[in-house]
């Protein structure tokens, strides 16, 4: 009767532990769902941000990806193409813009050519500029 009794106790704690088990994984799914909601909710935000200065920003973090950044400069190009005249205050903006991203650390040669060139091509009045900006960029590479 003794061993019966240990045997049907440990079936009942395998069960107990199977369960738990269960509760466990199913709980920790379901906040990996949430989670995955959270992150697709809050991207559309991050691109609805269309002001100069808050794309410029994107720019500057440091743990902006390849893809970000091309995504933000494919929105500065849309939407702020066209470059003022030079004493408006933006113009520095821009300049400011082609250094960061040559300096950026996830930024490519892809992407500062795609950027000069669509640039060059809606501001051909300001193509000194603009490769002047490029050039300390790059110069001041490490």
């Amino acid at each position: 009767m003794e061993v019966t009794l240990i045997i049907k106790s440990i079936m009942g704690l395998v069960v107990i532990l199977a369960i738990l088990m269960f509760l466990f994984f199913y709980k920790n799914k379901t906040k990996k769902e949430v989670a995955k909601v959270k992150v697709k909710t809050s991207s559309p935000q991050k691109s609805t941000k269309k002001d100069l200065k808050s794309l410029h920003a994107i720019i500057k973090m440091k743990s902006t990806t390849a893809k970000e950044l091309q995504e933000t400069l494919d929105l500065v190009i849309k939407y702020y193409g066209v470059i003022p005249k030079r004493v408006d205050e933006s113009f520095k903006i821009y300049m400011n813009i082609l250094f960061t991203i040559c300096r950026h650390p996830n930024t490519n040669k892809d992407i500062i050519i795609k950027f000069n060139r669509e640039l060059d091509k809606l501001n051909p009045s300001y193509k000194a500029e603009i490769n002047d900006a490029i050039t300390k960029g790059l110069n001041s590479r490490g």
